[in-house]
């Protein structure tokens, strides 16, 4: 019907668009990066006030593996972090032995935001924003220097007080560049007392925040017991075979940190025994290693596992609670980062041990509590999975264990209570029979534990021998007469019987065996010696009366 006839399409909106598209342009001339960004860099970046100590010895870390490097320092020197706290002055100031900035490169190293030269290295900070991490936490943060051969130190000092002014005003609309000059004043001072080569930040005015920690030994001791890269203490028996498993693959660069001068560094907090509470502890019975291989081969990470007796979960305060992931020997996150492996996360609790990551493409994210999210970081954690799983086992097997012990326990104490009952006399036939026979109930269900499947062999054979022995003990108790007089057998059968009774109504009706007793004890030892007997007038009294 339509043939020999051109037919021509409407045009559709999508095709009217294209035809009305101009060329792409330059964007804007300027743009204008507000001061707020600085605000974002800063306070509300580091919301936990500890995390200035972390971010402060990253970059010491990394000045002191540069002087090795540079050999301003030797390979076996120690890598020296001094640490002063003044809670008098509200002052922070934490200095290494580090190469130090030159005065051509100070002052625009300390100033660029976002611009490490870093990014691309082994070192463990690269985005050039940790060194703001003070400024939320302090009136006046001052960073000096010096490097090798330089007459002057470098001292550069953000006024903070001004800073949070300014941030806070709606009326100042400078941009972030404008308001750093605004903010930082630049000098050089002389080297009179200062070391050959070193970098030092000081905080001052620091303000008080949860418990004044920042300005407490202790606490700062303890974090960075955690997250530092600092050494095993000389004494922790499996300290020297981590370090050495971790050698071959991680750069550990133990720093020699001290606080107001202490004698002694600060150590990684594992000792040879858990600290439970309660004067309870735990001891480590095996150290297991793990090489997690690389999406494209290689080792992507080395894992050490310290067993225990996986009694439960463990304390805060013992600084070792949770398998805890570590770049550049420094620690990424916190205890619970990977609590979600385990079938039940609160078995992450029970754990102890580290991931050291050894992938260069597996990079922490900027507030350095977890990791950016890439293939290589999802290998590294499905392989973890099979080691949460047995330690998992492990936590359930524990529990299994300790149940059944109790229970054995409890038995053995019952059966060893209800022969020293009928060892110490004063029961009735019936009672005697009872308590004997309650006694061997127990006796057999200590065997019967003893030999449950689920229990480890080791743990088998010692239930046993206690078994064993538990029987010799009752079996001696029980044997022939009481071993004791019958301080009842000098009554009359009629009274004989009521003491019996109400004995056996005190065994039956207590709520511990050993008070019980203890009770009985105490009222057959009145019986015997005749007390119950003077106390009651004669015959010839009451018939006078």
């Amino acid at each position: 019907m339509n043939e020999g006839r051109s037919v021509r399409a409407t045009a559709g909106p999508l095709e009217a668009e294209r035809s009305s598209t101009s060329a792409w342009v330059p964007g804007p001339d300027r743009i204008v990066v507000g001061k707020d960004v600085l605000e974002l860099l800063s306070s509300s970046m580091y919301v936990d006030p500890m995390t200035i100590f972390r971010e402060y010895i990253q970059n010491s870390a990394d000045s002191i593996d540069e002087a090795r490097v540079s050999e301003a320092i030797t390979s076996k020197a120690p890598g020296n972090v001094a640490i002063q706290l003044d809670a008098a002055s509200r002052l922070v100031r934490i200095r290494d032995n580090g190469m130090g900035l030159p005065w051509e490169r100070f002052v625009e190293r300390i100033c660029n935001l976002g611009a490490s030269a870093k990014r691309g290295t082994a070192a463990r900070g690269f985005r050039g924003v940790g060194r703001l991490s003070g400024l939320g936490y302090c009136q006046e943060l001052t960073f000096r220097s010096r490097s090798l051969e330089e007459g002057l130190i470098s001292e550069l000092r953000w006024d903070c007080r001004r800073l949070k002014a300014a941030l806070r005003s709606p009326e100042v609309k400078l941009d972030i560049s404008d308001l750093v000059r605004d903010v930082v004043t630049v000098r050089r001072i002389s080297a009179d007392n200062y070391p050959n080569h070193f970098f030092e930040v000081e905080l001052k005015g620091v303000i008080r925040h949860r418990d004044d920690r920042l300005l407490n030994p202790q606490a700062v001791a303890g974090y960075l017991s955690q997250v530092a890269p600092v050494p095993f203490a000389p004494d922790f028996r499996y300290g020297g075979d981590i370090t050495a498993a971790l050698g071959a693959h991680v750069p550990l660069g133990d720093l020699d940190i001290r606080i107001n001068g202490s004698d002694c560094p600060i150590y990684r907090p594992y000792q040879n025994r858990i600290d439970l509470g309660g004067g309870e502890h735990d001891r480590y019975t095996d150290l297991e290693f793990h090489e997690i291989p690389g999406v494209e081969g290689g080792v992507a990470a080395v894992a050490w596992i310290l067993h225990h007796g996986y009694s439960g979960a463990i304390p805060n305060k013992a600084l070792v609670k949770g398998l805890r992931l570590r770049t550049g020997n420094m620690q990424v996150g916190d205890h619970t980062l990977l609590e979600e492996l385990f079938p039940e996360p609160r078995f992450n609790a029970w754990s102890v041990g580290e991931i050291h990551v050894v992938d260069n493409r597996v990079i922490p994210n900027g507030r350095r509590d977890h990791f950016e999210q890439n293939v290589h970081l999802d290998n590294i954690v499905n392989h973890l999975g099979s080691v949460a799983k047995d330690i998992a086992r492990r936590c359930r097997q524990s529990s299994i264990e300790r149940k059944w012990l109790r229970e054995f326990e409890l038995h053995r104490d019952g059966a060893i209570e209800r022969a020293k009952m009928v060892a110490r006399g004063g029961l009735s036939k019936a009672g005697r029979k009872a308590q004997t026979e309650g006694a061997a109930k127990s006796l057999a269900t200590m065997q019967k534990i003893a030999n449950q499947r689920h229990l480890a062999d080791e743990t088998r054979a010692t239930l046993h021998s206690q078994a064993t022995a538990t029987a010799a003990r009752v079996a001696k108790l029980l044997e022939g007469e009481p071993k004791a007089a019958d301080p009842l057998a000098r009554f009359r059968p009629q009274e004989r019987t009521v003491y019996e009774r109400m004995i056996g109504l005190i065994y039956e009706c207590a709520g511990s065996r050993v008070a019980a007793r203890a009770l009985v004890d105490k009222i057959l030892i009145k019986l015997g010696d005749g007390t119950e007997e003077k106390s009651r007038p004669s015959r010839k009294k009451r018939r006078r009366r």
